[in-house]
Formats: structure tokens, sequence, C-alpha cells
């Protein structure tokens, strides 16, 4: 996926993030946490996303994976 699209598709699903991550940890804090390291993660694994593919369910999957892996 070409960069500038990668990061409007990351930055278009912020809020619905933010709304995922307090749905997880029940904190307001940690889930602002949750969603900035979630969105260093997708950063700096741009690579690995498949361009076509549901940008939402794979970033949903990153955050979720992340969030069971610290919390």
């Amino acid at each position: 996926m070409k960069n500038s699209t990668f990061t409007k598709e990351l930055v278009s699903t912020q809020e619905d993030l933010l709304r995922f991550a307090y749905k997880l940890t029940a904190n307001r804090e940690e889930a602002s946490d949750l969603l900035q390291e979630t969105t260093l993660k997708a950063l700096d694994n741009e690579e690995k996303y498949t361009p076509g593919s549901n940008f939402r369910a794979w970033i949903h999957t990153v955050m979720r994976n992340l969030f069971i892996n610290n919390y």
C-alpha cells in the first residue's frame, strides 16, 4: 500500500480504535496508551499489510494482539 494511503487509513480509524481500546481496558489512560502502541506498531509493520484487504480488521487485530500480549 502506498504510504500516504496507509497513513490516511490509519488516521481515519483512530476514533474507532480508541473506543475499541476503551472496551478492552475499561480505563481511559490505558486505552490511550494502547491506541498509541497500536499506531506505532502499525506504522512499523506497514509492509505486512496486504493492500486491498480489510484495513479495519487488520488494525483491530493488531490492537487486540497487543492488548493480549501486554495487559
